[in-house]
């Protein structure tokens, strides 16, 4: 999944980064340390399973790079983009009964990995997430920066 989404990001000028379970402070210091460095309020979309770890998981990651985050004075909002039970209920993927030896707590009655869904289904699900956060006004303001840098740019090589 990771280079797809990596793909996908960079059509948005959005970094991918990768977790591996739980990971430990290092890992969560330097995703805060990545959202500070843009020196602005940074957004995280997070994809994870939904299951048992998976929620903790995600509750656990954003706790710990907040805090992070906050004590450098910056602000970082996360937002879990999939897979939701709403995307359980619409995607016809496969799922499985919670595991019965699981102890954290979990109000689900069904679990499914991130991988059992689509990649064109995630494509759109990661597409729609960040085009909800995008302001046009300022991306059109960016694309037309952008050409008049190129003209100025071909102005001086042309001589």
């Amino acid at each position: 999944m990771v280079p797809q989404l990596v793909c996908i990001g960079e059509e948005f000028g959005i970094s991918c980064f990768s977790g591996g379970g739980f990971d430990g402070l290092a890992g969560k210091h330097g995703a805060a340390a990545r959202a500070i460095s843009g020196g602005r309020r940074t957004g995280i979309l997070h994809l994870g399973d939904y299951d048992q770890s998976g929620v903790h998981m995600f509750n656990s990651l954003a706790e710990d790079v907040i805090a992070f985050a906050v004590a450098a004075g910056a602000e970082v909002a996360f937002e879990w983009v999939a897979v939701t039970p709403e995307q359980i209920a619409t995607c016809s993927v496969p799922t499985a009964p919670p595991k019965a030896t699981g102890r954290r707590s979990f109000s689900g009655t069904v679990t499914i990995q991130a991988e059992a869904l689509p990649p064109d289904i995630l494509a759109a699900i990661v597409r729609e997430a960040i085009e909800a956060h995008r302001d046009p006004a300022v991306h059109l303001e960016a694309l037309a920066r952008e050409e008049a840098e190129r003209e100025a740019v071909r102005r001086r090589l042309a001589g």
